[in-house]
């Protein structure tokens, strides 16, 4: 009784035809999902002498939406596929707004390698609202309607085929007028299309097809000539290496930085290389790119996924290796390593359910170190500088820049409370970083010690509109692709591994490197003698003393 006093009383849903359904979406998708593309083609008309050449693209967009709807606007799958698309365009408009986010295949792949505690980073109240007023709600609107399809097959192709062919002529009318503004504005700044939503559809089908439809390459193994020198003292080698997370040089106070974002190694006597270039603009194609022999330019994830890499070619000289990760996972590089996943909600003062400082992971290297007297290698996959929340990667008492944005929309911060929260989060890494050398520091009587710290990739905080990273790399600003790479080398280190220290603190000073010298640098560094390090590529190849 009451469900049929609520159905009588409930408003009837409205009908429409499918064509309307169609021009009502392509509207929806041209004048207002799309409006970061319009946003930027508006303002780069301003040397374009037609000044009604930006006020024709939504139409453009419109009816190049109308065709490609008309095509998948068929009973079952056009609703289910309408309401996907929505709410992943609500989604990408929120990162291109607010971020300037490009939702290509690389972004697609980041996407892809987030985890639920990454995901809980980028929830607020505005990344909800955004999702409720451009996504949930425009769903629900789709589902609620009645689209009524005619009832002659004939009848409905007829009306698709007027409706597509109205289309191709509103794109020709404004062919025909705008051509040459369109040919010049898209030749010069290519990036355009990639910003056009729901592109990201599309790319997410790429990314699927390769990864999951795509049968794997051959396994290659590497190395196995891998031998590691006998130090002259017979002592077993240590070596740490720290990988950092967003971190950017030009925020170093090593390199240059006018802060002091590095108070607690200042007197350990690090080594900074200067002009280092990362591989990706995102952790999922960095890390693997860094560990494989393979250089940035011709780096293949399905051949890194399908061969032995630095850490895999160094347990081969017979060496114990452990991954201990607390950014989300090793994006593939551990497959052979023994591996520790930091868990953020383990009982633990360092963790708070969400996230854990980095500090985390000393007590399992400690318990690693001390298992045997082996040569071992420990990486240390770091959270680090990992955004927007920024505010989450340091104790408080860390803190060192006030004002700083302590919330996870930084949209709604200044440029210099962004700034203030990222440099904090670069002197709570020196405070690890320095936690790192004190742990080595107390087995240096057992083992020949050092370590060796690099990010995956940099960050924007506000620069040229752009935030956080995964900018395509060829339109990336320095920003992103610009990182740290630090060492500390004791003088023990340095005597049996043959390293002249003078010769290297000026090559690093002096040289450009990049992601594509660190396969080749970390075996070198480490001491293992394999055909695979390239001489040329091993930044320790210039600065090795005559033994």
């Amino acid at each position: 009784m009451i469900f049929r006093l609520w159905s009588s009383s409930a408003p009837e849903r409205p009908a429409i035809k499918v064509t309307t359904f169609i021009v009502l979406l392509a509207f929806y998708y041209g004048f207002v999902l799309n409006y970061p593309v319009l946003r930027e083609i508006f303002s780069l008309s301003k040397d374009v002498p037609d000044v009604w050449f930006p006020y024709t693209a939504p139409w453009v967009l419109f009816f190049a939406f109308v065709i490609v709807f008309s095509l998948f606007a068929v009973p079952v799958i056009m609703k289910p596929f309408m309401a996907i698309l929505t709410l992943t365009s609500a989604v990408a408009l929120y990162g291109a707004v607010n971020y300037h986010i490009l939702f290509d295949v690389s972004m697609i792949e980041n996407v892809f390698g987030t985890n639920a505690s990454e995901i809980s980073f980028y929830l607020n109240l505005r990344s909800v609202l955004y999702m409720l007023v451009f996504g949930i709600f425009p769903t629900l609107l789709i589902f609620w309607v009645r689209v009524e399809y005619r009832r002659s097959w004939l009848r409905e192709l007829l009306s698709r085929i007027i409706l597509v062919l109205l289309a191709l002529v509103g794109i020709a009318i404004i062919a025909v007028t705008t051509y040459k503004d369109y040919a010049s504005v898209g030749r010069n700044n290519k990036y355009l299309n990639k910003m056009i939503i729901p592109a990201h559809a599309y790319d997410t089908y790429k990314y699927i097809k390769l990864n999951y439809l795509t049968k794997p390459l051959p396994y290659v193994s590497l190395g196995n000539d891998a031998t590691l020198v006998v130090t002259e003292n017979e002592k077993p080698t240590l070596v740490i290496f720290v990988l950092g997370e967003t971190a950017r040089s030009m925020n170093f106070k090593d390199n240059g930085y006018s802060k002091d974002t590095q108070p607690y190694t200042k007197n350990l006597g690090l080594i900074s290389f200067k002009n280092v270039s990362s591989c990706g603009t995102y952790t999922a194609l960095s890390v693997p790119c860094m560990f494989s022999n393979m250089e940035r330019i011709d780096y293949s994830k399905a051949r890194a996924n399908a061969q032995d890499n630095a850490l895999d070619i160094i347990a081969k000289s017979g060496t114990e290796t452990l991954w201990i990760d607390n950014d989300g996972g090793d994006k593939g590089v551990a497959k052979k390593t023994p591996l520790i996943n930091i868990d953020p909600t383990e009982n633990d003062d360092l963790c708070n359910g969400e996230t854990c400082f980095d500090e985390v992971m000393l007590k399992h290297a400690n318990t690693f170190i001390q298992a045997d007297d082996k040569n071992k290698l420990i990486v240390l996959h770091t959270i680090g500088s990992h955004g927007p929340t920024y505010f989450q990667r340091f104790p408080v008492e860390k803190a060192k820049f006030a004002p700083w944005c302590n919330r996870k929309d930084i949209e709604q911060c200044t440029d210099q409370e962004i700034t203030n929260v990222y440099d904090n989060t670069l002197v709570y890494t020196d405070y690890f970083l320095s936690q790192v050398v004190a742990t080595l520091k107390k087995y240096s009587s057992q083992y020949n010690v050092a370590m060796m710290y690099m990010s995956d990739h940099g960050e924007s905080l506000g620069e040229s509109g752009l935030y956080l990273h995964g900018t395509p790399y060829s339109i990336a600003p320095k920003e992103q692709s610009t990182v740290p790479w630090l060492m500390w080398v004791p003088k023990q280190y340095a005597d049996q591994k043959n390293i002249d220290l003078d010769c290297l603190k000026k090559e690093s000073q002096q040289s450009k490197y990049s992601h594509d010298n660190f396969f080749h640098s970390l075996i070198g560094f480490y001491g293992v003698n394999t055909k695979e390090k390239q001489m040329q590529m091993d930044v320790f190849t210039t600065c090795k003393k005559m033994s």
